[in-house]
């Protein structure tokens, strides 16, 4: 097929783990190719070459944003469209009523989408090198928290079920203090002669810099409640402690280690110091919003957009005069969870912010819900700042200088 032709053909892919399955159709809807390829480098490269045979720029249908194979499309001049599960989902009734699947299919059904509906679907830009490199940080860093967190409950269970003392010694049991704490004492058993000196020397080898004494930490580890378990079960438990700190400890450094690299190269793009600019937006908040913000304003055209994307907004339903409003669920849930997060933060350091906040909790809203009011007012100037390339500037914040005037006057 010639280069020329390239306007005239539509390709759909439907992602999977192993392999993908491609579909590729004319203006008419007539299938033209269909092929699978592996997730790996050769399958990566025969669907370059076929593509390619296809013409320059093919328009292409995915169902993600992101990834690999996304990236591979996107450097290699093609017009990729990426296209929300749910809109698929929602349209596969009108392609059959029955409720069979599969990867075929919804390949074919991503391409017709394309072809029908291409104008709904706004083409993916590509991001900048160090918008990729920070995106990868950031995202790995929140997947071993998420983690460290699930091994963090699971260890808490596990104490309270047999040494509940051992589970509130220490304010947070993944900390490195407390994880050394349990390498040293993973039972009842090996710290039952524990005295404070001993706790003192403890705690100066690991640095403790804490408010609470010896004293009052060893009163907390005696005062909780005693496990019933018997010397057998109590051994047992304390290897397993032992195994489960052995997992987390290499996972917290690591965490720490990549916070550090996260916190030194956001400072240095210039969006970065955009997003760092605004009340204790920190750097691994701001580095997790940068992120997914990007650094294409063309993906981002309106306010609402963005409001729509970080899921700050609801949803609104309406049947003849009955509106309903529900929580907007399909959004980009790390963009929601970092702003919603600086929005949290905010509140304790901006009279705007703490003002909104109180005035959606007096009208009733939950502290979620409050917070994500705050988001969505924190948006808007967010996303002015962004698109203007300025840092914010509370003397040009119209709201915050309403609030003070009104407090003046």
């Amino acid at each position: 097929m010639s280069t020329n032709a390239c306007s005239n053909v539509f390709a759909g892919l439907d992602w999977a783990v192993h392999t993908h399955a491609v579909c590729v159709i004319d203006t008419t809807g007539a299938v033209l190719e269909r092929f699978e390829i592996a997730h790996d480098r050769e399958g990566l490269s025969e669907l370059m070459r076929r593509l390619a045979r296809l013409g320059a720029r093919v328009r292409i249908a995915i169902e993600r944003p992101s990834g690999l194979i996304v990236d591979a499309l996107v450097e290699a001049a093609h017009h990729v469209f990426p296209i929300h599960p749910n809109a698929v989902k929602a349209s596969r009734p009108r392609y059959r009523s029955h409720g069979a699947k599969s990867d075929a299919s919804d390949a074919y059904l991503l391409a017709d989408l394309l072809r029908t509906d291409g104008h709904r679907w706004r083409e993916l830009s590509p991001q900048s090198d160090s918008i990729r490199a920070l995106r990868a940080l950031v995202r790995s860093r929140d997947d071993l928290v998420s983690t460290r967190v699930a091994l963090g409950n699971q260890l808490r269970s596990q104490l309270e079920a047999f040494w509940p003392g051992a589970a509130c010694i220490f304010c947070d049991i993944t900390s490195p203090i407390g994880l050394a704490f349990l390498q040293r004492y993973p039972s009842p058993t090996s710290a039952a002669r524990l005295s404070e000196a001993a706790l003192r020397r403890f705690c100066r080898s690991q640095h403790y810099s804490g408010r609470r004494s010896p004293a009052e930490l060893l009163a907390r580890l005696n005062s909780a409640t005693a496990g019933l378990a018997g010397p057998l079960a109590t051994d047992a438990a304390g290897q397993l402690v032992r195994s489960m700190v052995a997992v987390l400890q290499p996972l917290v450094e690591q965490i720490a280690e990549l916070t550090r690299r996260i916190e030194r190269f956001v400072e240095s793009p210039p969006d970065g110091q955009i997003i760092m600019s605004f009340p204790r937006a920190g750097r691994v908040c701001a580095a997790q919003i940068l992120a997914e913000l990007g650094d294409v304003r063309e993906r981002f055209p309106t306010l609402d957009q963005l409001a729509a994307e970080a899921g700050a907004v609801p949803v609104t339903y309406q049947s003849g005069k009955t509106p309903s409003v529900a929580f907007r669920w399909a959004c980009n849930h790390r963009l929601r969870q970092a702003i919603t997060c600086l929005a949290d933060n905010s509140r304790h350091a901006n009279e705007w912010a703490h003002a909104i906040y109180a005035a959606a909790r007096a009208r009733g809203c939950d502290h979620p819900h409050a917070i994500r009011i705050l988001a969505r007012a924190w948006l808007r100037v967010i996303w002015r700042a962004w698109t203007d390339r300025t840092p914010y500037d509370p003397a040009r914040h119209l709201g915050a200088l309403k609030l003070v005037s009104d407090e003046q006057g």
